[in-house]
C-alpha cells in the first residue's frame, strides 16, 4: 500500500522541491555515504533516486525526497540485472531461468580462458591460424559416431544454416505432424523458409508413411527433414517414418536426411517419471546424414547448436557465409569441451542436468525434510508433501517427475512469491491449488540455508537481507 494520495497542489510543490544532483552531492548528511564511491556511480545513483521519487509522487504518493531513496539507488546500481537465482519450481531445465546449470568443471574452464587470451584460432603445434572447433570436434564425433562436427549459437541457427547449405532454393520435405512451434513463438517452418528452401509439407497432422516422402521426391528436392517433436507428442492413432526407414529411403535416391533433434541426449537417461529419448548416436547410427541438437538441454551444457553428420556434407555447410554469422565464442568452447570430456571420461552423473534429473524420491524426500527443518527455524509453517516437476526445456513433454516440496500456506500466495524474488538470491518458486510450492529437486544442498532465510523474511511481510 502507498502513501495517501495528495491533491494536485501539494504534488506539485513537492515534485518543484526535488533536489538537483548538484544540490545532493553537497548535502551533508549524505556526504559520509558518498564518500569512496566513484562520482560517475554516484551521480547515476542520485539521478535515479530523484527519478523514482518523480514517479512515486506522478503517481499520487505523498512521500517526498529521502537521503533512503540514495541509498536504495545505489544497491539498485550495485545489483546485477542478470542473477544467480534458486530454481524452487521443479523443472529442471527451466528455460526462463537460464536451462541448463554448467558443471564445476565447465565454469572453472570458462573462467580460464576467459581471464586472459587463449588459443581460440591459434594452432599451437603449428603455430599458425587455427579452428575454433578444433578443441570439440574429436570430443563430439567420438560420443555420437558421427564423422564431423560444427557448432554455432543454437539449434535454430544450426537448423537453419543445414537448410541454407543443403537447400536453398531447392525443396526441403518434412511431415506436417512435425512442423513445430519453439520457444518464443518462433515456429519451425518460419525458420525454414528463412533458409531460402521451399518447404514441401507431406502426410497428415498425426500419420505419415514412406510413401508420402517417396511421392513428394523430385529432382529439385534438396533434403528430407525430420524434427523430433521433443515439445509436444502425438498419441492416439499416430504413425510416422522412423530415422532409420527415412535415411534409407534418403540414400537410395540419393537426397541427405536431416534430423533436427533438439533436446540432444548423448546418452540413454533412466530415472523415476523419465520417458524414452532418441539419442544423438543412435540417429546417427540410424543413418541420418546431418544431425542438429541443443547444447544446453539434455546434453547439459552451454547454449549451442551442434551440428554433426558426414564430413562431406559438413565441410559445404562449414564453408556457408552463415557459419560465420553463428559463430560461437571461446566461453561456449571452453564450457562445451569441459562437458563433454565429462561424458568420455564416462562421467555423466559430474553433470548437473544428468544429476538433477536422475534422483531418486528418497533423496528429494530427505532434502525436502532438511528444508523442513530449516524453515521452522525460521518460524515458517510448512509441510513436506510429494509432487511432480518436469524436464522442460522442450524434452521429454510426457514426463512426470516424482518429487516433494516443502508446501506453504499464507495469504497472498502470488505477493509471497513476491517477497522471495526480492531476497538477495531470489527465490522462484511457483502456486498449486492457492499454496506456495517448493520442489527440493533442483536445489543443492547449500542452497536451502538462503531458501530458508528468504522464506522467513517473506512470513514477516519484509525484503530479505
Amino acid at each position: 500500500m502507498g502513501a495517501p494520495s495528495t491533491n494536485d497542489g501539494g504534488k506539485n510543490a513537492l515534485l518543484r522541491a526535488l533536489p538537483s544532483i548538484e544540490q545532493l552531492l553537497r548535502r551533508p548528511s549524505l556526504e559520509e555515504r558518498l564518500a569512496g564511491i566513484p562520482r560517475a556511480r554516484a551521480v547515476a545513483a542520485l539521478r535515479l533516486a530523484v527519478e523514482r521519487v518523480r514517479e512515486r509522487l506522478l503517481r499520487g504518493e505523498a512521500r517526498p525526497f529521502q537521503d533512503s531513496d540514495v541509498e536504495d539507488a545505489l544497491r539498485a546500481l550495485a545489483t546485477p540485472n542478470l542473477r544467480r537465482v534458486l530454481n524452487a519450481t521443479g523443472v529442471v531445465l527451466h528455460t526462463n531461468l537460464g536451462r541448463s546449470p554448467l558443471a564445476p568443471e565447465a565454469v572453472a574452464r570458462v573462467a580460464e580462458v576467459s581471464r586472459g587470451y587463449s588459443n581460440l584460432e591459434y594452432d599451437l603445434d603449428e603455430g599458425e591460424r587455427g579452428s575454433r572447433y578444433a578443441p570439440v570436434i574429436e570430443l563430439l564425433t567420438g560420443l555420437t559416431g558421427a564423422e564431423d562436427a560444427l557448432v554455432v549459437n543454437n539449434c535454430a541457427g544450426a537448423a537453419l544454416l543445414v537448410l541454407a547449405t543443403l537447400a536453398a532454393g531447392r525443396e526441403a520435405i518434412v511431415s506436417r505432424g512435425e512442423l513445430v512451434e519453439i520457444g518464443g513463438g518462433f515456429r519451425v517452418p518460419d525458420v525454414m523458409k528463412q533458409s531460402g528452401a521451399r518447404l514441401v509439407e507431406v502426410g497428415t497432422t498425426n500419420r505419415t508413411r514412406r510413401s508420402d516422402y517417396e511421392s513428394a521426391l523430385t529432382p529439385d528436392t534438396g533434403v528430407l527433414m525430420k524434427v523430433h517433436r521433443s515439445n509436444f507428442a502425438l498419441v492416439g492413432f499416430t504413425e510416422e517414418v522412423e530415422t532409420k526407414e527415412l535415411s534409407a529411403l534418403g540414400h537410395a535416391r540419393g537426397v541427405p536426411v536431416f534430423v533436427d533433434l533438439g533436446s540432444g541426449a548423448l546418452l540413454p537417461l533412466t530415472g523415476e517419471g523419465l520417458t524414452g529419448e532418441p539419442t544423438v548416436p543412435a540417429t546417427v547410427a540410424a543413418g541420418a546424414d546431418v544431425v542438429a541438437f541443443s547444447g544446453d538441454k539434455l546434453l547439459g551444457g552451454p547454449q549451442a547448436g551442434i551440428i554433426v553428420g558426414r564430413a562431406a556434407l559438413l565441410a559445404r555447410v562449414k564453408k556457408h557465409p552463415l557459419t560465420r554469422a553463428l559463430r560461437i565464442d571461446k566461453m561456449t568452447v571452453a564450457a562445451l569441451e569441459a562437458t563433454l570430456e565429462l561424458y568420455r571420461d564416462g562421467r555423466p552423473e559430474a553433470v548437473p542436468t544428468y544429476r538433477l534429473l536422475t534422483q531418486s524420491p528418497e533423496e528429494l524426500r530427505a532434502r525436502a525434510e532438511r528444508l523442513l527443518a530449516l524453515l521452522a527455524g525460521k518460524g515458517a509453517k510448512a509441510r513436506v508433501a510429494p509432487t511432480s516437476g518436469q524436464v522442460g526445456g522442450g524434452a521429454m513433454p510426457l514426463a512426470r517427475l516424482p518429487s516433494f516440496a516443502c508446501i506453504l500456506t499464507v495469504g497472498e500466495p502470488a505477493g509471497f512469491l513476491e517477497y522471495l524474488r526480492e531476497a538477495d538470491v531470489p527465490v522462484i518458486g511457483r502456486i498449486s491449488d492457492g499454496e506456495v510450492v517448493l520442489d527440493v529437486r533442483c536445489l543443492a544442498e547449500e542452497d536451502l540455508g538462503p531458501v530458508a532465510e528468504a522464506v522467513g523474511a517473506a512470513s514477516q511481510g519484509r525484503q530479505p537481507c
